[in-house]
């Protein structure tokens, strides 16, 4: 039984910001006053998907249900090294409902950087600066992709999230209705799957919670629905220039800056349930994964969960000794700390003293123990079904024992 775990790509990989790429990607026409949210949409070759992403979009409406009003919010489509039609497909949309503000522009990108990652940093750098232009209060950038339909109040729960005191928002990403060819093994694996995370979001924020991502929560932060507010994407310096999971990335640096993300159950797209996708590791990637698993017979591996509650309970006991909440003293109480992380105390003492927030500070923490490899030997992956049935039962004795 074997599987590349989504966990090497999503846990580990924390580019680091990258400088504002040379090629720009500019709306020629001013924007409007009181423009507040910027949606921006990559697209290569999405000529058959994207109407029905556009519409979705130019349909957005309040949380009571009254439509969005079209002054406030504007669309952006950069179709990147297009075979097909995508732009023109976009322009015709654009013509057909004036309205909402959609802009289009084209761009063929150099070989090497001929990836979502580029693509997306250069929609959010266009989205930004013309949120800076008009420089409203509670403005924000929102992401989706090309074959993705959000819901009507997509970007008004998107709104209530941050106004609550988030930087960042992730929405729920569910798939679209499954066609017949994915609704066996794979949909039932994706199932499995969607249980075992949201079992393990519950269980995190028992563990270590947080005050700006409180339960009900998910554990998506995807391109396909990802806002944030300008300020928080100067602060961490853009979209990281990668060529897949830019999104994961981006989201690492928010933590490594203290900045605090909403996993907010109220937003909401659906996505396609496409295996050929545009990008090396993403969904369609992951369904071709499970697809080949149920060909061998073989169940996935994940994480495993009793590792994750030991990283959990280290954390918020690491960011306490980090806010100063423990009685004891730090040289007290730290000793005892790093012995149970496994990690040096001389060193860990340094990074205490060194690191700027708290968030630098666990991301040391996590790549220490990435290069060590002991850490996460002591707790190898575990099948899926297994996983599950063990976060059930921590969630179940955790319920015991608040009675």
């Amino acid at each position: 039984m074997s599987s590349v775990l989504p966990s090497r790509f999503h846990a580990v990989k924390e580019a680091a910001a990258s400088p504002a790429p040379a090629l720009t990607a500019h709306v020629a026409r001013p924007p409007a006053a009181g423009l507040r949210m910027v949606v921006v949409v990559p697209a290569k070759n999405e000529a058959e998907n994207l109407p029905d992403t556009l519409a979705a979009l130019v349909a957005q409406t309040t949380l009571t249900g009254y439509p969005l009003n079209p002054a406030e919010y504007e669309i952006i489509v950069l179709a990147n090294n297009c075979s097909d039609q995508t732009a023109a497909v976009a322009r015709q949309f654009a013509a057909c409902h004036p309205a909402v503000a959609l802009h289009v522009l084209e761009v063929r990108l150099p070989r090497a950087e001929a990836h979502i990652g580029k693509a997306r940093r250069l929609l959010m750098d266009e989205a930004c600066r013309r949120l800076e232009l008009v420089n409203n209060p509670a403005s924000f950038i929102a992401s989706t992709d090309a074959d993705t339909q959000v819901a009507p109040t997509w970007l008004a729960a998107t709104e209530a999230a941050l106004a609550q005191g988030a930087d960042a928002v992730g929405g729920r990403i569910l798939m679209k209705t499954p066609t017949v060819a994915t609704a066996c093994v794979v949909r039932r694996y994706q199932l499995q799957d969607a249980a075992y995370q949201l079992l393990r979001a519950r269980l995190e924020a028992l563990l270590d919670p947080q005050e700006a991502d409180p339960w009900p929560r998910h554990h998506q932060h995807f391109g396909a629905s990802f806002a944030l507010t300008p300020a928080a994407y100067r602060h961490v310096g853009g979209l990281p220039v990668v060529p897949y999971l830019e999104d994961e990335a981006l989201y690492q640096a928010l933590l490594r800056h203290d900045l605090c993300l909403r996993h907010s159950p109220e937003v909401r797209v659906y996505t396609s349930g496409r295996q050929k996708g545009r990008v090396a590791v993403g969904l369609s990637w992951q369904l071709r994964q499970w697809a080949k698993l149920g060909q061998l017979a073989q169940e996935p591996l994940v994480e495993s969960p009793a590792r994750l509650v030991k990283e959990w309970k280290a954390r918020c006991a690491l960011r306490a000794l980090w806010q100063g909440r423990p009685a004891g003293t730090l040289a007290e109480t730290l000793p005892t700390l790093a012995a149970s992380m496994s990690l040096p105390l001389k060193t860990l003492e340094r990074q205490m003293h060194s690191c700027l927030t708290f968030g630098q500070l666990w991301s040391w923490v996590r790549r220490y123990w990435a290069r060590n490899g002991r850490w996460e030997a002591q707790w190898p992956a575990m099948a899926l079904t297994d996983a599950l049935a063990y976060l059930r039962r921590e969630l179940a004795t955790h319920a015991l024992s608040q009675k």
